[in-house]
């Protein structure tokens, strides 16, 4: 008897073992090297120096750039492309919801492309859109209506950027927690509908309140966990669109950013690291409040 339980575990760890390799290789393994290289002075040439707490003193009491900038566009980006995207993935996916099986096909996949090609789409799209000279959709639009007489540089402008990055995230953040939502939708049996109108169910806001997210609380989840993580890995967006790293004046500065800058600008991999584990922290914060928020009581 004890044989055969043996086997079963020893069955099951095997199915498991090739995503905990995977795991610890690519995602352990790098966080522990990353909090090691946060207490070093490490340039990426010479052997890492151990410094302790000094890359954390530095971040949070010299480093103006981070405190006057960086933490406060990142909190600003966050704070609306990440509900923002969310709200609107979950109403789109309920829209999608409601309509027959090849129209919604179609849409669905429309909506989430944008996700799978904003690096070839934002050349394309939004480049020619808000470039700065006379050609620029935006600017000749503008000149037409007599609303400004000289282009506008508005990927290089300060007070613009920042707005910008924002349209171009929310545009573009469709994605798997988008379809996770949709699926999740898809899949509520009707019945629990027509219980909820026949206990007293009056309209659609409802519905949706007391039936819908209820019963798919595990892809609202995963598609806010999704959501969370895609925010604070969308410092590219500034960059690709300003052509520059640090953005101009620092208006478009996120914390991934800060992270290329000193880590593979400056080679100061060490202190690259230790704002890399304040990264991670926020996120594992942010996380667990959202996992508290969608895990039943």
């Amino acid at each position: 008897m004890r044989m055969k339980k043996l086997k079963e575990e020893l069955t099951a760890y095997s199915f498991l073992s090739f995503y905990l390799i995977l795991f610890v290789i690519f995602i352990a393994l790098p966080v522990a090297v990353a909090i090691f290289l946060s207490f070093t002075n490490f340039n990426g040439v010479q052997p890492p120096k151990f410094i302790g707490l000094q890359n954390y003193i530095t971040l949070i009491t010299r480093d103006e750039v981070f405190m006057q900038y960086v933490l406060p566009n990142t909190i600003k980006f966050s704070l609306i492309v990440g509900p923002v995207g969310y709200i609107l993935s979950f109403f789109l996916a309920w829209m999608l919801a409601q309509i027959q099986r090849i129209p919604r096909t179609i849409l669905a996949l429309i909506i989430y492309s944008p996700s799978m090609t904003v690096g070839a789409a934002m050349q394309a799209i939004w480049l020619t859109i808000f470039s700065g000279d006379k050609m620029g959709y935006l600017n000749s639009f503008l000149i037409r209506l007599g609303l400004i007489t000289q282009p506008i540089q508005w990927l290089q402008s300060p007070k613009y950027l920042m707005l910008i990055m924002i349209i171009v995230s929310i545009w573009s953040s469709m994605g798997v927690g988008f379809l996770a939502m949709l699926a999740g939708i898809l899949n509520i049996d009707p019945e629990l509908y027509e219980a909820g109108y026949i206990d007293g169910i009056s309209n659609r806001f409802q519905e949706i309140f007391y039936i819908t997210i209820p019963s798919m609380k595990p892809q609202m989840l995963f598609g806010a966990v999704m959501s969370v993580v895609s925010t604070f890995q969308a410092g590219w967006i500034g960059v690709a669109l300003s052509g520059s790293n640090p953005t101009p004046q620092y208006a478009g500065q996120l914390i991934v950013n800060h992270i290329e800058d000193f880590g593979f600008l400056r080679y100061e991999m060490g202190y690259a690291a230790a704002v890399s584990v304040v990264l991670l922290l926020f996120i594992w914060i942010i996380s667990k409040f959202v996992w508290a928020l969608f895990l039943e009581k």
